[in-house]
């Protein structure tokens, strides 16, 4: 059964459940737009009422959404698209700076060829004629060739490099996953540079969804946004290099679309990739994050920055085997989900660095101390670099420190995962336009937190982890961080864990600055076989030295910056997949309200159409029959 908007508004039949603050001036125009236009939707199978969608407003996007819960949507992730937003912003002037760049050397290039006055002599070689013609008149002419050659020549280089400076598109974006098209209009309508946006998923419901709000949203999101049925997998191996970004946020594990989209990436573009599945990658089923993703996680204080190394490392395995790598942007842990930007680039001898970039982590069963072993090096000879895979093991059979056995996992990405100055000019471009965040306070707070982050030092230690292996009084962590400076090292936190210390000392050294402390803050006495006793049985060979250190506090503490934002509201988690019936057991996901209102609402109106749990749908990671990643999913 279909229904007009506009005979819907002229008859005020709008339901009363309808939130009323969605009804801005824009909201209105956009209203009065679509009563003009007599736009026509369809609101699906017969018997459904417009009375059951509410609409739901996200920075300048406005979407109908469907109370039987038939497409995705996660309020959770405005923090992931504001900060997809973000650095597509920063990703357009980017690529307008490099751009600009490679014209200017062009045309300096072109500049350095002689103008106006006619080439040298030619050699000796070049010097043959006929004996019938003089030798000058031959010569003369030979000259004026080349120069009409030269002149040719120039011209042509000018025409190519202005063309280049006219050839500077603006950016395609696929979006291949699309579910409710929420994303793609906030693209569309808040990012004025960008150009087409594809916008794909393999449910039926989903792109009627998708189609119906890009035109609920106006002429500009009309303009832009494509809505396509399709697997995703498959239109991105048919559109190789076509998409200067491309955007993966599935409901699970991306790792099933990462080699095609690895593949649709042009030379320089921007992959940005979600990944949901954090009880996998932490270490709950190291073999389903093997099969997966091709490393084992390990269980530590660190298991979620080891888990956006893990997808690093994946992505970049995909695209060396199409002589492709990854340069990470930024890479951070959100809520419940870890989330990647990285550039993609085309070059056959770089990848030959990839193994000095990924390393395998050797962690202690007794006092989680780490050591990293790098998979490869290089060494000079001959004046040419070799390539060999690298020296090991880096740690004997037992831990030096406690005296157990270690866990080897990895490999991981062990090279720097965020691009600080991008993340600076992010921030800036953040602060500059706070007002069109709507989570603006917490992806300035994880910018913030990321800008102090020691980039070269993967992993940390936790001071908590640290005093409960030694059964000790922890100490201030401002006293820990001078300890390590005056050491002679670096320390930092980290945007995962607000007791994260990130530093290059090793853990020797860590572990004798705790052992000083404990000199002065006696613990009580142990059973012998314990981590901690082991360690503090012995004398530490370093003097550590507590005095306050200048650069030990925060720079944002000094400025009063919030580094870690709690949630603004209670239920702030990842929601019910699509599709699923909303039960009163889901209240500890949804929260008992919400879960009251819907039930109530399927009485009065009677049971909703859902689709099939084990339908092809994205949210199923395009597979029937895949196993659930974590218990919470099995319940479900």
């Amino acid at each position: 059964m279909r229904f007009l908007i506009g005979t819907a508004l002229r008859l005020r039949r709008i339901p009363s459940k309808w939130n009323l603050s969605f009804c801005s001036s824009a909201s209105c125009r956009r209203f009065h737009h679509l009563e003009q236009s007599q736009s026509e939707f369809d609101m699906g199978d017969a018997g459904e009422k417009f009375e059951e969608y509410t609409i739901v407003q996200e920075g300048e996007a406005e979407i109908l959404l469907h109370s039987g819960n038939r497409v995705f949507y996660n309020k959770t992730q405005v923090n992931n698209r504001d900060m997809s937003i973000a650095i597509l912003r920063t990703f357009i002037s980017k690529c307008k700076e490099e751009h600009a760049t490679k014209f200017s050397r062009k045309a300096h290039l072109a500049s350095k060829m002689p103008e106006g006055t006619p080439p040298g002599p030619i050699s000796e070689e070049s010097n043959i004629v006929q004996d019938e013609e003089p030798q000058e008149d031959c010569e003369m002419k030979l000259n004026q060739s080349l120069y009409e050659m030269e002149t040719i020549l120039r011209e042509s280089h000018k025409t190519i490099a202005s063309k280049e400076k006219e050839e500077l598109k603006a950016p395609k974006v696929l979006e291949a996953l699309a579910a409710s098209g929420l994303r793609s209009i906030r693209y569309a309508r808040e990012i004025d540079e960008l150009g087409q946006i594809v916008a794909l998923d393999c449910d039926k419901v989903c792109i009627e969804a998708c189609k119906r709000n890009v035109q609920f949203n106006g002429s500009v999101a009309s303009s832009k946004v494509e809505a396509h049925l399709a697997d995703a997998r498959v239109y991105m191996l048919t559109h190789p290099k076509e998409f200067d970004v491309v955007d993966l946020d599935p409901y699970g594990s991306p790792s099933v679309f990462l080699d095609s989209a690895i593949q649709t990436v042009v030379d320089g573009g921007l992959l940005m990739c979600t990944a949901t599945d954090l009880a996998v990658l932490c270490g709950g089923n190291a073999a389903v994050c093997y099969s997966k993703y091709g490393s084992y996680p390990l269980k530590g204080k660190y298991c979620h920055e080891m888990a956006l190394r893990i997808l690093l490392a994946c992505i970049e395995t995909h695209a060396n085997r199409h002589k492709r790598y990854i340069v990470p942007i930024l890479s951070v842990h959100m809520d419940f989900y870890i989330r990647v930007f990285v550039r993609i680039f085309t070059s056959a001898n770089e990848v030959k660095n990839t193994p000095l970039r990924l390393s395998y982590v050797y962690q202690c069963i007794g006092c989680d101390s780490f050591h990293l072993q790098s998979l490869g090096r290089t060494s000079i000879k001959n004046n040419s670099v070799k390539h060999a895979p690298g020296f090991g093991p880096v740690v004997p059979q037992e831990c030096s420190n406690c005296g157990k056995k270690f866990n080897m996992g990895g490999p991981i990405w062990s090279a720097p995962i965020h691009d600080q100055e991008w993340v600076a000019s992010m921030l800036a471009n953040v602060k500059a336009m706070k007002d069109r965040y709507p989570a603006y306070e917490k992806i300035s707070a994880v910018l913030t937190t990321v800008l102090e982050e020691l980039p070269d030092v993967p992993l940390f230690v936790s001071l908590h982890n640290l005093c409960t292996t030694l059964k000790c009084t922890p100490p201030p962590a401002a006293m820990l961080r001078s300890a390590v400076i005056n050491a002679g090292y670096r320390i930092s936190g980290s945007h995962v864990n607000p007791l994260a210390l990130k530093t290059d000392a090793p853990m020797d050294v860590i572990w004798d600055i705790m052992r000083c402390w404990v000199n002065n803050h006696p613990v009580k006495t142990r059973p012998a076989n314990q981590p901690g006793t082991v360690i503090l049985s012995k004398e530490p060979t370093l003097r550590a030295n507590f005095a306050q250190a200048v650069t030990a506090s925060w720079k944002t503490q000094a400025e009063k910056v919030r580094r870690f934002v709690p949630n603004p509201e209670r239920n702030w988690g990842p929601k019910i997949r699509g599709g699923r019936q909303i039960k009163s057991k889901h209240a500890s996901t949804l929260g008992q309200m919400s879960v009251n209102g819907l039930v109530s609402h399927e009485r009065r109106n009677g049971p909703q159409l859902v689709a099939l749990e084990t339908d092809e749908r994205h949210e199923h990671i395009g597979h029937k029959g895949d196993e659930p990643d974590s218990k919470r999913e099995r319940d479900l």
